[in-house]
């Protein structure tokens, strides 16, 4: 009988440990598998990994929060922002139109890019498919405007006045990297400034400069905040018409105002695209009595387009290539 237990009792622990071998072997694979599935996730894309990390970047005194990595930029309403991106080369993935399409200066950078709508017609539904990183807009449009654009992306209002134009590229400039190819540029507009001022003051030392755009069929002046302006008046040091100083912004500017002005200097900037309701203006202008007895017009000193007609006057872009126009006309 003792015999008889002791042989069941072995039999009972030899099947208990049999039981015990096999739970091991099936828990085994699960645990490799868990081994597997984190290796995979750790190989994933960086993009993966950073999903969710953002930076603070200041501008104008304000604090933005944006993506880590920004790679998709829409803008919308800022000229300022395209002619920054222009010299910057970088690539918008959305981009304003101008009667429907691209400007012709802005081809370089708008190959891929989508419409963002005009230029102050903004199309929401078009920028929130984009799926932007961060939006850039403008300090024109109304705050409502903004509020609505921050719900797509983070949304910077791009200053529309000249005197932030260092400010408006040190910003496209570190959200894209570029900061050293912006620092690089600014100082190339320093060394080309000094080196126009030797060159034009004297020839324009006490003369009366001023520059205006056609607009809807309109001549327009503007105060000394924006366009040319602050090119004119604060680097190159020519001394602001009472006029100009008065203006708020841009003022429709009449034939015999500028009679009255009468400056030696016309800077004259004329787009097809903001006249096509009036394709005949500059021959109305230049074709009246009041625009030929104009001092500047009889002695020849009237600089049509000296850029592209579309560039906003007040950006690096703008003010790089005005220097070597304003050179080359007055040597």
């Amino acid at each position: 009988m003792k015999k008889l237990l002791m042989i069941s009792m072995i039999a009972i622990l030899a099947a208990a440990l049999a039981a015990c071998g096999s739970k091991a072997d099936t828990a085994a694979p699960k645990e490799e598998a868990a081994k597997t599935t984190t290796t995979e996730a750790a190989s994933e894309p960086a993009a993966s990994k950073t999903e969710g990390e953002t930076r603070v970047i200041k501008y104008l005194g304000q604090e933005y929060t944006v993506p880590a990595k920004v790679e998709r930029i829409a803008i919308t309403g800022t000229v300022e922002s395209m002619e920054d991106a222009l010299v910057l080369n970088v690539e918008p993935i959305g981009a304003m139109t101008s009667g429907g399409k691209f400007a012709e200066m802005f081809k370089p950078i708008t190959s891929k890019s989508e419409s963002t709508g005009e230029k102050i017609q903004l199309n929401f539904e078009s920028i929130l498919k984009m799926k932007p990183d961060v939006i850039l807009s403008s300090t024109k449009f109304k705050p409502e405007v903004g509020e609505k654009l921050s719900k797509i992306a983070p949304t910077f209002p791009v200053s529309h006045l000249s005197e932030n134009w260092d400010a408006n590229l040190r910003l496209l400039a570190e959200l894209t990297g570029k900061q050293d190819q912006a620092e690089q540029i600014l100082k190339q507009y320093q060394d080309e400034l000094e080196v126009t001022k030797g060159k034009i003051q004297a020839t324009l030392k006490d003369k009366k400069v001023i520059a205006v755009r056609v607009r809807a069929g309109s001549l327009m002046l503007y105060s000394d905040k924006v366009f040319f302006n602050p090119l004119l008046y604060t680097d190159l040091g020519f001394t602001a018409p009472e006029e100009v100083k008065a203006a708020k912004g841009q003022e429709t500017l009449s034939l015999e105002k500028l009679s009255e002005m009468n400056p030696d200097y016309i800077i004259l900037q004329y787009s097809e695209s903001e006249n096509k309701a009036t394709p005949t203006v500059m021959k109305d202008i230049e074709g009246n009595p009041i625009w030929k007895n104009l001092k500047a017009v009889k002695d020849n000193q009237v600089f049509v387009n000296l850029i592209d007609p579309d560039a906003q006057g007040g950006t690096a872009w703008s003010k790089i290539n005005f220097l070597k126009a304003l050179a080359e006309k007055l040597n």
